[in-house]
């Protein structure tokens, strides 16, 4: 059963994470995310194919998939939008939304034609995408880890759908509740941080950017929400965090033996 971040006034957001448990200790965990809004729904990052057919079924007692106007992707790894031709062969007729720098890989995904005239580049400073009575602000979040990647931000919820940025390895089970504080759940954040973001510049840009919005609630791709107080913690420890090629040297460019 998906998780209900948010219900108020016909707008409701819905997380699901533990459609692919079945198969854990073989694949990353990892969320997708409903955006409903005056009778017009959005997913965000629906998962490659172990996650498809839960979702579709689960969604479907929500909403349903022909009453979608949005497919859209942070980035373009298999666990955010492998499923993507299962979704444009049978699903939906929704345009896809991802970044510029990764429009002319998305075909690659799908049969032939499927996507001709359905993938909107996000550029890279960002868009607002209209989902209902409300836009959905794609946020910049380049090389957090992909370099075309987005982060979206509802100001209905105020909620920061985040990508791959405040990850925490956890089961479906754990993902499902929210943490109060960000010491909790550290040990499953710290280490992923600190290899797949890509330096602490961009961290320090993205905690700038974000500080100017009211986030009542940061979600991961993968992982437990972060709520209340865990924010703001978070937003001031990857301020300074050294990481991604930070923390390189040549010790890590040399020739096997």
């Amino acid at each position: 059963m998906p998780v209900t971040l948010y219900n108020q006034q016909g707008h409701e957001c819905l997380m699901f994470t533990d459609l692919a448990d079945e198969h854990a200790g073989e694949a990353v965990q990892s969320n997708q995310f409903l955006i409903i809004d005056d009778g017009t729904g959005a997913i965000i990052d629906p998962g490659g194919n172990l996650a498809y057919s839960e979702l579709y079924l689960t969604m479907t007692r929500h909403f349903s998939p022909q009453k979608l106007s949005a497919i859209i992707a942070s980035h373009a790894d298999p666990d955010i939008i492998a499923s993507l031709d299962r979704w444009t062969t049978t699903a939906t007729q929704a345009q896809i939304y991802v970044s510029k720098l990764w429009e002319r890989f998305i075909p690659h995904f799908c049969k032939p034609g499927k996507t001709a005239g359905r993938v909107t580049g996000i550029p890279d400073p960002g868009m607002r995408i209209r989902i209902g009575r409300n836009d959905l602000i794609a946020l910049p979040a380049h090389f957090m880890h992909a370099e075309g990647n987005f982060q979206f931000y509802d100001p209905v919820s105020k909620i920061l759908f985040s990508g791959d940025l405040a990850v925490s390895m956890v089961g479906g089970e754990v993902a499902k509740t929210p943490v109060r504080s960000l010491a909790t759940v550290m040990p499953a954040m710290e280490a992923f941080h600190r290899r797949y973001m890509v330096s602490n510049k961009v961290l320090r840009l993205w905690a700038d950017m974000v500080s100017t919005l009211e986030i009542s609630m940061i979600v991961p791709q993968h992982g437990a929400p972060l709520a209340g107080p865990a924010v703001q913690e978070f937003i001031a420890w990857v301020r300074d965090l050294n990481c991604g090629i930070d923390l390189i040297s040549g010790a890590n460019y040399r020739v096997p033996n």
